[in-house]
Order: C-alpha cells, then sequence, then structure tokens
C-alpha cells in the first residue's frame, strides 16, 4: 500500500507541475505537425530516461547522506518550487519550433530530454527519490509526465480555452508547499 501511495503522490505532484508546462506545449507543437504516434513515444522514451536518472541520483543521496539532511534539502527544494509555481505567469507556447533531425521520433525525444533536463519536475523526482522508493516513484512520475504529454497531443489548444494555466501551476505550488511542510516535520522529527 505505501508503494501505491507513492506512486500516486509522485503523479499528482508531477502532473500538477507540469501541466501547461514547456514539455507540453512541445508535445501540443509538435503533434500538429506531425503524426501523433511517433511524437508520443518520443515523450516516453525521454520521460523514462530522465525520471531514472532523477530516481537514481536520489536513490544515492539518501544511501550516502543522514535522513534529516536528506529531508531537510528535500523540504528546502520542495518549497522553493511551491513559491515558484505561485510567482509562474501564463507562458505563451512557442510556434517556431525547428526540427534539425528528420525523425519525428528522435526529434521529439531528444527536444523534450533536453527541454527537461534539470528542470523542477526532474529535481522534485530526484528529492523525491531520496525519501520514498525509487521504483514507485520512477513510475508515478513517468507516468505523470507521459500523460500529461498524451493530454497535450490528444486536446491541443482546445483544451486550453477551458484550463487556466496560472491555476493549475497554483495548485502544484499548494501541493509542492504540502509536500515541502510533511518532509520538513520528518526531518524535525528525526532529530529530536
Amino acid at each position: 500500500m505505501d508503494q501505491l501511495v507513492s506512486v500516486a503522490g509522485a503523479f499528482l505532484l508531477v502532473f500538477l507541475a507540469e501541466f501547461g508546462d514547456k514539455s507540453q506545449l512541445v508535445c501540443m507543437t509538435l503533434a500538429t505537425r506531425y503524426r501523433v504516434l511517433p511524437v508520443l513515444m518520443g515523450a516516453i522514451v525521454a520521460f523514462a530516461v530522465l525520471n531514472l536518472l532523477a530516481v537514481l541520483v536520489g536513490a544515492v543521496a539518501a544511501t550516502w547522506l543522514p535522513r534529516p539532511v536528506v529531508l531537510a534539502v528535500v523540504a528546502l527544494l520542495f518549497l522553493w518550487f511551491g513559491v515558484q509555481s505561485f510567482r509562474v505567469e501564463e507562458e505563451e507556447d512557442d510556434d517556431n519550433v525547428s526540427l534539425s533531425v528528420k525523425s519525428v521520433f528522435i526529434s521529439a525525444l531528444l527536444m523534450l530530454f533536453f527541454a527537461e533536463l534539470g528542470d523542477k519536475t526532474q529535481l522534485a523526482v530526484m528529492g523525491l527519490a531520496s525519501t520514498e522508493p525509487a521504483l514507485p516513484v520512477w513510475i508515478g512520475s513517468t507516468l505523470a509526465l507521459v500523460s500529461t504529454s498524451a493530454l497535450g497531443i490528444l486536446a491541443g489548444r482546445a483544451l486550453m480555452r477551458y484550463v487556466s494555466i496560472a491555476w493549475l501551476h497554483r495548485a502544484s505550488g499548494v501541493l509542492f508547499v504540502v509536500f515541502a511542510l510533511y518532509a520538513g516535520t520528518e526531518a524535525v522529527l528525526l532529530v529530536i
């Protein structure tokens, strides 16, 4: 049951944080120009690899550093991400995505890989993996990124008429702050 809670927590956190973010906009743009399946497959591979890297780094940090230190760092990261989420303005998508690689799959994979490398959600996944079991965090975060990409591909710009990106960023900000408070409280309790 704890594993399922970890999957759900990672999914919810990453889904809210990435909804309307640049990776979803890249998928939307690519899907308007190319076939859906290669774009979605490129997104799946890119996010699976990125999240694997984040989970591995987080799990290694968890084994080398004392748990209260890891929790304190995670709490500070999540708090910072939460505050940043409240400060995000509605982003405008870039319609001038230039592709230099002929394969749509390779193009989608490379664009999304480099767009998300070191992104706030990758760092959040790293933080989650340092406090939660790595496999459920990887599964939940990867499913969230694939889901937001699929929604971007399938729903396109029509969805943005009904859902405010600013409100989604606010919701992810609240979730980041809640995770920060949880991790901070757990760190303090371990020290006491």
